[in-house]
């Protein structure tokens, strides 16, 4: 697997590679994700579970399992946000915190997603589309 992008934790015990990021990535402003993160929402990619590997520290990931059966991976030396799963997830595609690449990326967000949650203090200046919740729920105007 040869990485064309790398990425990892705050203090560098987990570190990740990815040959090929899926074009969907989008901004979540849900309140776990905005809590998890720490931030007015969490920015997330996905990769094809072939295309992801854990090049070191995997043993380090703690799970967090949510009430709604979410599953957040972080790290347990520094809390590092990694991993984002969805009740039921099947495992084929791995989602991850874009916020923790080291290298650059040319793909770019493609939506807001779960609006109805957002911090109040947040305002979204792109023209990304905005939807309520998930992807499939109600689009709301920019």
């Amino acid at each position: 697997m040869s990485a064309l992008y790398k990425g990892g934790c705050l203090c560098g015990s987990i570190q990740y590679e990815v040959t090929k990021i899926e074009p969907r990535m989008g901004h979540c402003h849900c309140s776990m994700c905005r809590k998890f993160h720490g931030a007015a929402y969490a920015t997330l990619g996905e990769a094809l579970a072939e295309n992801f590997r854990w090049v070191e520290g995997e043993s380090l990931l703690k799970t967090y399992l949510a009430p709604n059966g979410t599953r957040r991976k972080f790290c347990e030396n520094c809390g590092s946000s990694l991993i984002f799963e969805a009740a039921g997830d099947d495992g084929r595609l791995v989602e991850f915190s874009l916020g923790t690449l080291d290298t650059g990326l040319e793909l770019r967000p493609d939506a807001h997603i779960f609006r109805e949650s957002a911090a109040n203090w947040c305002e979204v200046s792109d023209d990304l589309p905005q939807y309520k919740a998930g992807r499939d729920s109600e689009k709301l105007d920019n």
